[in-house]
């Protein structure tokens, strides 16, 4: 029995028992030993709602099976097939005997692991297993019982009513059942190296991980204190990252193609500006991920640990399920020490880690299974971020084998950074315009799911969807203020809530956010503690304003409960019309209401977001003219934010103030110079107006800037706006190679038409790295007006040009010289690529059932990358592949184990082959591979290498070079076929 076949007869043994319960309920025994259908002609009035109902428990059947499967192919590999189906059988035979009534489930609390417990007192063991296939069928067991408490858990009540009625009820049933399933965490049938009581508290763990950080707040409910948060893996959009440590991306040649196994960004020079994060962390155990504020840094984090708890990585991060997620928030350790490996928990699952097996985390270290995620660099002063590093370089001396992910905001970790410890840097681009559609689509899908708490019915929600997306379409500066998750989320909450009054910058967004979130959405609707409350906007804006002044004034983000209440007080004395006794009170109103502050511990406060308090602490500053403390703190990357926004919240003579009081700075102090340069040149973003002088001073601050140089210098001068285009130059004939390309990059991360005006002038100067810069531009510009300006006078013959959008595919095919492409995106359609027959090199994701006998046509192919994504059960022709002529190097990644590789035997000139998978399961067919008579190098990942190895009959004459990855064996165990030939492990 395949393990397809196997999870959906476990699927259907507890979708069948789950229905005996629901419809026999407490009714006669007789009743609950009838079939499902014999139950529902029996309970359920009318063919019509019986149909429905059967195709509700089919579905809930298919969510069980899609949950089991991946185990059921990974686990008791060495056991046969015959004592599988024993041990299947045995597991279905169980559930029809025992006792799954609802007094059973009632009497065991619910609780899975009791409900086993009495079940295996009541039923022995099915007879005739021998020991591992009875330890198979124990394990099984347990899983299905987990399985169908989860289920039973989700079951309406039944009630006899008319058909209508119940139909009603029932059309979501399948699918809420899924959606909690969805959500349970990782279950490996097989034990983890341990003790009992390891394998139990990782389910619970994992568990905890998985139901605790799935969540996105993105409205409230009209009643107090009480939130509804949206499914985190459902609004999570991929974002974008660039190669960050300052090493060139281009190349005096074409690009190498990039596989998903590459390890090193600095060794990988091909690798294109823009590459999905996941496929970017896929190639790297050790990274550094840097982003300004609001980028998503930490909702990363959340859906990676939400991911791993679930073992739900698909394509280039496969490898990372059954790891087990580590969240540490940096912001809870400022002022004390950090953790120790057994408190590396607390800060997510604190509620547990009392009944945890001593050294239960070490021993997850040691094995190397701990996915560490570390998230805030930026939230801690300079001198705590030096104890950051060393606490993790002494982790990683002696627990190496973990992978970690640690985030920072740019100005406080360089690329640099953590080098010494073989991190690679990454750097979270802006999101293009194809990213921010995607994500516009995304998060009104998640909202779908809090139809009470929204200001439109469900039904409205594609008609705002699609006006907000044709907004952004036709107003370029829409999409520039809409650059990172936290703004789009913002603007899409706004657009919900005001129709078509969009923000015409970010200090608007940022103001209309907060009145809506503070005062105006309550109000509107009338929520009895927002009309009842003594509190104006106005008062609520000047407690909020204290409190973010105060935190920042001291470089926290947090603060206790009780001092929060004793500074609210200080305030309410001030404002003569409210009484200081109720600082409690108000307190908890603007905790419980507001949506700008929240309770991330027992007893502490913070505002949902960092960039909420430093736009009320740089307002504060305005309020209270504290521009003399500003200045003297904007060399101090903590400040930077602030600053920015002060700009926009001061009056006139504070501005002057406040950016000559910077600029004086940077021509006393040669070493904060650059950097106070940059700062003041940013807060053109903010600044309304600026008197003849100062603008003087800021136009000669931004010359000292120009050209860029760094790999860090074009985000922060693109933060200064449209406005800087102007001080670009026309041609780049005058520049250095490297400051050309900076500031072709810096020209396309500001965007819109006058960029792209500018950049077309660019498009004759020929050197090597700005024709990269050119190339990688694409992805920020219209992409039918960029093809038709830009492209055509670029020399793409020996380039690679990546598509990350579909909008990209029809101009890509007027490119008479286009040699080498890549798709990073799923292709739903691949025959159109036959137009293409230039083609020398293709990379190639694959989704929905691609055939590939389109490919027979590009007759000129010499590489040919191909990955298929979330296509595992679909196993296409490679006979395609098999007539290309001059194919020489091929890689198949995310193939199916039980795909048909045969054709392959047929490339003559094939000198490169990889094949890459959670298993490498070729048929026999395969096992002969002398017709490869070019072969020099083969490369092979998964976990059954072995297995196929011990097969091979005959190895290719050519074959030199054999990197087996994901492999148990040793070069002792090589079969006789590999004499002669050079194996590397890893």
């Amino acid at each position: 029995m395949s393990a397809e076949l196997a999870a959906l007869r476990l699927g259907q043994t507890v979708a069948r028992a789950a229905a005996q319960l629901w419809l026999g309920g407490r009714r006669r025994t007789q009743e609950r030993t009838l079939s499902m259908s014999e139950l529902m002609e029996l309970r359920v009035p009318g063919l019509r709602l019986r149909r429905s109902l059967e195709r509700q428990f089919e579905q809930i059947a298919d969510a069980v099976a899609a949950r089991v499967e991946p185990f059921l192919e990974r686990e008791f590999r060495g056991l046969d097939a015959a004592g599988r189906q024993a041990a299947i059988d045995g597991v279905a035979d169980t559930f029809a005997k025992a006792d799954l009534s609802d007094e059973a489930v009632l009497a065991a609390d619910v609780n899975a692991a009791e409900l086993v417990r009495r079940i295996t007192r009541s039923v022995p063991e099915p007879v005739g297993l021998n020991e591992v296939e009875g330890r198979f069928y124990a394990l099984l067991f347990a899983e299905a019982c987990e399985y169908y408490v989860s289920v039973v858990r989700g079951l309406p009540v039944f009630e006899e009513r008319v058909g209508a009625e119940l139909l009603a009820r029932l059309t979501s049933l399948g699918s809420e059942i899924s959606r909690v399933l969805e959500r349970l965490p990782d279950r490996s049938l097989f034990a983890p190296d341990g003790t009992d009581q390891d394998a139990g508290f990782r389910r619970l763990y994992m568990e905890l991980v998985s139901s605790a950080l799935d969540e996105v707040e993105l409205f409230r409910r009209a009643s107090d204190r009480t939130v509804t948060p949206a499914r985190l893996s459902v609004a999570y959009v991929s974002l974008r990252t660039t190669g960050d440590d300052g090493a060139r991306r281009g190349g005096r040649r074409a690009r190498p193609v990039p596989r998903p196994g590459m390890s090193d960004w600095e060794e990988s020079e091909g690798q294109p500006s823009g590459m999905r994060v996941e496929a970017a962390l896929g190639g790297a155990a050790r990274v550094l991920l840097r982003g300004e504020a609001g980028s998503g840094k930490t909702t990363l984090l959340r859906w990676l640990a939400v991911t791993a708890a679930r073992g739900s990585f698909e394509g280039e991060l496969t490898g990372w399920n059954g790891l087990v997620p580590v969240l540490v928030k940096l912001r809870e350790y400022s002022g004390r020490a950090l953790p120790a490996p057994e408190a590396l928990l607390d800060g997510v699952a604190r509620t547990i880690t009392g009944v945890m097996p001593r050294g239960w985390v070490e021993r997850q270290l040691v094995d190397g299974r701990v996915l560490l995620l570390i998230d805030g660099v930026d939230e801690l002063l300079d001198s705590e971020r030096r104890g950051v590093r060393d606490w993790l370089r002494g982790l990683l001396r002696t627990y190496g084998d973990i992978r970690v992910v640690v985030t920072s905001r740019p100005a406080a970790a360089g690329a640099d950074w953590l080098r010494r410890e073989d991190f690679t840097a990454l750097g979270i681009d802006r999101m293009t315009l194809p990213d921010l559609a995607a994500f516009v689509r995304q998060w009104h899908l998640a909202v779908r799911e809090l139809a009470e708490e929204l200001p439109c019915t469900v039904d409205d929600l594609p008609r705002y969807e699609r006006s907000l997306l044709a907004s952004l379409k036709d107003r370029a500066p829409l999409q520039s203020l809409a650059g990172t998750p936290l703004l789009a989320s913002m603007l899409c909450a706004l657009h919900l809530n005001r129709g078509s009054q969009l923000p015409r910058d970010r200090m608007e967004l940022y103001r209309n956010a907060l009145h809506t979130l503070v005062h105006e959405r309550d109000a509107d609707r009338h929520v009895p503690s927002a009309v009842d409350s003594p509190l104006s906007l106005g008062d609520k804006m000047v407690i909020l304003r204290d409190l973010a002044w105060r935190l920042s004034d001291n470089n926290r983000t947090e603060i206790g409960i009780d001092q929060a209440v004793r500074h609210v007080r200080d305030r309410l004395a001030a404002m003569r019309h409210l009484d200081p006794a109720d600082s409690e009170t108000v307190l908890e109103q603007l905790r419980g209401r507001s949506g700008i502050l929240r309770s991330p511990a027992e007893g502490r406060l913070d505002f949902v977001h960092r960039t909420f308090q430093e736009y009320l602490a740089a307002e504060e500053a305005a309020q209270e003219d504290r521009m003399g403390n500003l200045v003297g703190r904007a060399h101090l990357d903590l400040w930077r934010e602030t600053v920015v926004m002060a700009a926009g919240h001061a009056n006139s003579p504070q501005r002057e103030e406040l950016l000559g009081g910077i600029l004086d700075r940077a021509d006393a102090e040669p070493r904060n110079a650059r950097a106070l340069r940059l700062l003041a040149a940013s807060c053109q973003e903010t600044s309304p107006t600026v008197s003849d002088a100062l603008a003087g001073r800021l136009e000669a601050a931004v010359g000292m800037l120009l050209p860029a140089r760094r790999q860090s210098d074009p985000p922060a001068l693109a933060a200064v706006g449209p406005s800087l285009l102007r001080r670009l130059p026309r041609s780049l004939g005058e520049l250095t190679e490297r400051a050309a390309a900076q500031t072709v990059r810096t020209a396309a991360l500001i965007g819109g038409p006058e960029a792209l005006r500018l950049v077309s002038g660019y498009a004759d100067d020929s050197r090597d790295d700005v024709v990269s810069e050119l190339i990688d531009a694409w992805g920020y510009f219209d992409a039918a007006a960029y093809a038709s300006e830009v492209l055509p006078r670029l020399p793409l013959e020996s380039r690679w040009v990546h598509l990350t959008h579909a909008s990209q595919w029809p101009p890509v095919r007027a490119l008479p010289n286009l040699r080498h492409l890549m798709i990073f995106y799923p292709v739903r359609e691949i025959a159109p690529l036959a137009e293409l027959e230039q083609l020398e090199s293709l990379y190639l994701t694959l989704r929905d059932d691609q055939e590939l006998a389109s490919l027979k046509r590009l007759t000129e192919l010499r590489e040919v990358t191909l990955y298929w994504h979330g296509t595992r059960d679909w196993l296409p022709d490679l006979s395609a592949l098999a007539s290309l002529p001059h194919l020489e190097s091929l890689a198949l990644n995310g193939i199916d184990p039980a795909l048909d590789l045969t054709p392959l035997t047929q490339l003559r000139t094939l000198g490169s082959l990889e094949l890459r998978s959670d298993r490498i399961d070729a048929p026999r067919g395969f096992r002969d591979l002398s017709g490869l008579s070019a072969l020099e190098e083969l490369r092979l990942s998964g976990y059954e290498i072995d297995d196929w190895l011990a097969g091979l009959t005959q190895a290719p004459p050519a074959l030199t070079e054999l990197d087996l990855r994901l492999c148990l064996l040793s070069t002792d165990e090589l079969p006789a076929a590999l004499d002669g030939v050079h194996v590397t492990l890893s």
